[in-house]
């Protein structure tokens, strides 16, 4: 039982403040264990008693039956058959071996439900039997329930003096604290509220003993006064049923209760004193009755307990009908999703090997537009170069003629200057031409005879059709220097367009090389 000591557990004030239990194995810290360890390890020596399971139960019925509307919603619980239900039934089974005289009560399934969330079989098993005998949870199920109607005397004394205006209404509308505590008692509140609220009370009643009840009780009737207040006796039934234990769904809210139970202080002194008002009721009501009537009351406040049980187990079993019923339509939109998922997974993978496949096909066409893009790119530097190297010469060619037009222009001028010097220098010849060289009208003075001047005549005239002759060659010879040039700077430009075309468009001529290798693999394929 070494496992049970903590170095490091919570103090009551500790639990008062809040530190309840939250997780699995947290309830170990509870202060209690340490003073449990003694009797829990008195138990689990003799473990033949939890093998007890082993032997018939007389509840085996109502066991089986509790087991499935105990937490039907938990994870744990909620399978038929399940680990959970199976260590639950096992629990109960043997308590009720164990404990012959009380056997099984209802309700005690939750009770060990909430211990087995926090440990192994036995140990929830040793726990129970802890709670249930040192803690004095058995007496409530003693001689007719004896001592839970002393409590519920209890609650109806500290209601009086607590909550006076609830009470007086209570006595009004002839509501009994019977007709909505006793599952408060019997269960200590794990039947119908959070798990997370449950946890707290239970730490608190291991640390501080069942009277941790009625502070709860006190708390939850508090805190509900106002609505309350203003209901009937049927709904007053109906807001303990429902709408208390959802309030306490918010853990916010169930923190608050919790502080205000701890905050409220009940002498134990006090509770003996009601306790003994209560035995003094029950013996003068004992001596005023005849027999009869007391059997005919008792017979009553029994058929009255078995309608609130029976009422309670119509509730519980439609919540348990409404939970499965929840967890069926949970379960088919699960499954409707998972189907989605599934398909939209194929769909994802299909697409995937799609993806891959073009993946690699881009990969090859994309090494063979490389391999296509450097060999255009090497023709085309090498057509560059070539066109490089004409153009040069082209250049080379032009600048040659353009020098020889020039010396052809200035051995002219040369040439037209002698002549003009010449023309000049002729005091005929200088008549018959002005300062620009052209022809001008004279009128030559008649000296000599008309022999003389036909002769001169005609000389002049043959000199001058020279004259025009070699100037109408050098003109010819310029002219044919310009259409040189002209034909030169057309085959430039002819030359500059290829270049330039080549450069636009060899990675059209490229891709469509590309094209057509791919068209021609896709039919050798084919």
């Amino acid at each position: 039982m070494g496992k049970f000591r903590r170095t490091h557990v919570l103090e009551p004030h500790d639990l008062c403040a809040g530190a309840h239990v939250s997780s699995a194995g947290a309830l170990s810290h509870s202060p209690c264990f340490a003073d449990l360890s003694n009797a829990i390890q008195a138990v689990l020596v003799n473990k033949i008693t939890f093998r007890l399971t082993c032997l018939e139960s007389p509840q085996d019925s109502a066991i089986t039956r509790d087991i499935n509307r105990t937490f039907p919603a938990h994870d744990y619980f909620k399978d038929t058959g399940g680990d959970g239900q199976d260590s639950l039934y096992k629990i109960c089974k043997a308590y009720s071996v164990y404990d012959e005289e009380i056997g099984y009560c209802q309700g005690q399934s939750f009770l060990a439900a909430v211990l087995l969330l926090h440990m192994p079989e036995e140990q929830a098993f040793s726990v129970l039997v802890k709670i249930m005998f040192d803690y004095g949870l058995r007496e409530l199920f003693k001689q007719n329930f004896e001592d839970l109607h002393c409590k519920f005397f209890q609650l109806e004394r500290l209601m009086q003096e607590y909550i006076p205006d609830l009470y007086n209404h209570f006595l009004n509308i002839s509501l009994e604290a019977h007709m909505y505590a006793s599952q408060w008692f019997l269960t200590l509140f794990t039947a119908k509220f959070p798990l997370y609220m449950v946890f707290h009370i239970i730490d608190l009643l291991l640390c501080e003993g069942i009277s941790v009840i009625f502070n709860v009780a006190l708390a939850l009737l508090k805190t509900s006064r106002d609505d309350l207040l203003q209901t009937d006796f049927e709904g007053a039934l109906k807001f303990f049923r429902v709408p208390v234990p959802k309030r306490y769904r918010s853990e916010e809210n169930a923190k608050k209760l919790m502080e205000l139970a701890c905050s409220m202080k009940i002498s134990q002194k006090k509770l003996k004193k009601f306790e003994k008002e209560y035995h003094t009721m029950r013996e003068q009501q004992a001596q005023q009755e005849a027999p009869i009537e007391r059997y005919e009351r008792e017979n009553r406040r029994l058929q009255e307990a078995n309608m609130r049980l029976e009422q309670e187990n119509d509730d519980l079993a439609h919540e348990l009908v409404s939970s499965k019923i929840a967890l069926r339509k949970d379960l088919d939109n699960a499954e409707e999703k998972a189907d989605a998922l599934n398909k939209e997974l194929l769909m994802t993978k299909q697409k995937l090997v799609e993806s891959e496949d073009e993946k690699r096909r881009l990969e090859v066409e994309s090494g063979q537009l490389k391999e296509m893009c450097r060999r255009e790119l090497d023709k085309s530097e090498s057509e560059i170069r070539k066109n490089g190297s004409i153009i040069g010469e082209y250049k080379q060619i032009c600048s040659q003629l353009s020098e020889r037009l020039e010396k052809q222009q200035t051995a002219n001028r040369g040439e037209l200057e002698k002549i003009r010097q010449k023309v000049e220098g002729c005091e005929k010849c200088s008549v018959l031409f002005n300062k620009e060289g052209r022809l001008k009208t004279v009128s030559v003075p008649k000296e000599g005879s008309e022999e003389d001047t036909d002769e001169e005549k005609e000389a002049l005239k043959n000199q001058l059709r020279e004259m025009e002759l070699e100037l109408a060659q050098t003109k010819l010879q310029l002219v044919e220097a310009e259409c040189k040039i002209q034909d030169l700077e057309h085959h430039l430009g002819l030359a500059l367009n290829e270049v330039q075309a080549a450069k636009k468009t060899w990675f059209n001529r490229t891709l469509t090389s590309i094209k057509t290798v791919t068209g021609a693999q896709g039919k050798e394929t084919t």
